[in-house]
């Protein structure tokens, strides 16, 4: 199937179907923090149609959260409070549309998650969350629940506009020299092969 997404360049969704392929072989299941309108939710699931993986999102379902100061930049003005906002049944109209099973979706803050609301392990994880505080959180919510071998991507750790991102992914990375890092145009992919 080809697939449009809005958000992600060509080159990005490229790279981020292959990483997902290779993440089949994994034990896990694949996770998406922050689908927006589920663009890239779909081309997991389509990746995962013929797998007995499950496909787990979460979003706020309320647009962007308040910024902090590490995600303050001119270029990133566009990017308020509220802004990409979508329903989540919305979302799960487009799974239906698409014919495509629909994933596991649960709505709130990456803040509230907690381990017990993720998959047992996971095997690629897909973190979109535009800020500062929702990368920290996403990251810190997945660590203990990476299966070996496992891929996490992070989007916008390059997009000058969305500083926060690449702070947030520093920070986590700052106490993990060991793990394999690897950067295209906005994307960090992080390798967990501990």
């Amino acid at each position: 199937m080809v697939w449009k997404n809005d958000q992600v360049s060509e080159g990005e969704t490229v790279r981020i179907l292959e990483t997902a392929r290779k993440c089949l072989g994994v034990p896990g299941d694949f996770v998406e923090l922050g689908c927006y309108k589920g663009d890239t939710s779909l081309m997991l699931a389509d990746v995962l149609e013929n797998s007995n993986k499950k496909l787990w999102i979460y979003d706020s379902f309320e647009g962007l959260p308040e910024k902090k100061s590490q995600d303050e930049s001119l270029l990133g003005e566009p990017f308020k409070k509220g802004e990409l906002s979508v329903s989540k049944r919305e979302v799960k109209e487009r799974f239906l549309r698409a014919g495509l099973k629909v994933p596991v979706i649960k709505k709130g803050w990456f803040s509230d998650l907690t381990t017990e609301d993720l998959p047992e392990k996971i095997a690629f994880c897909f973190l979109d969350g535009d800020f500062y505080d929702s990368i920290r959180d996403g990251l810190k919510v997945i660590n203990e629940k990476m299966a070996r071998n496992g891929v996490i991507m992070v989007h916008d750790y390059l997009n000058p506009a969305l500083p926060g991102v690449k702070t947030a992914v520093s920070e986590w990375l700052k106490d993990k020299p060991s793990l394999k890092i690897e950067t295209f145009e906005s994307l960090i992919k992080i390798s967990i092969n501990n």
